[in-house]
């Protein structure tokens, strides 16, 4: 009985298998959104450029254009690094060979690794999100300014503090290790 219990938990994990299916579903309407802004952008520049009247297109759109488009790459690579890290750490290993475009991490990222990397990568958007919201900063009242710039702290603080925590995690094992 123990047996079949234990072999039925052990293939649970692939009850994972859909959620990583889709993540990537929506990796590919995070594409779709991109390729929108691009295409937004890219009609903006055309517009300013051609001198259709009210279309100059200030250093300070084009930046925060950008700054939409990175934001959006960044949640993009935090999907990848989710599906492949959490797929390979809880469900199965990917087996592409020795395939020269895989990652150097696949197969490396840990669960501790996974969250250092999930927490500054969301760290990272966050930052981004703020920079875009000082571009513009005549839109938001003092109060949302001070909210965000909370929220986005917290997650520094979050991330430090994880970082911390594994820290003395890994220097805890190591002296435990030794002491053996």
């Amino acid at each position: 009985m123990e047996k079949i219990i234990e072999r039925g938990l052990f293939a649970s994990r692939w009850i994972l298998a859909p959620f990583y299916i889709g993540l990537i579903g929506a990796l590919s309407m995070l594409m779709l959104t991109f390729m929108q802004e691009l295409w937004h952008f890219v009609m903006q520049v055309l517009a300013s450029f051609s001198g259709e009247a009210g279309t100059v297109l200030k250093a300070q759109d084009a930046i925060l254009a950008c700054l939409a488009l990175i934001d959006i790459s960044l949640a993009a690579n935090l999907i990848i690094i989710v599906v492949f890290s959490g797929y390979e750490n809880f469900v199965s290993k990917i087996d592409v060979g020795d395939h020269e475009d895989a990652p150097s991490w696949k197969g490396k990222v840990d669960f501790t690794g996974l969250k250092i990397k999930l927490i500054a990568s969301i760290v990272a958007i966050s930052g981004i999100h703020l920079l875009k919201i000082f571009m513009d900063i005549k839109k938001y009242t003092e109060a949302e300014i001070m909210w965000m710039v909370l929220i986005h702290m917290a997650f520094v603080v979050s991330g430090v503090m994880l970082a911390l925590m594994d820290n003395f995690m890994a220097k805890s094992k190591a002296l435990n290790y030794r002491a053996d």
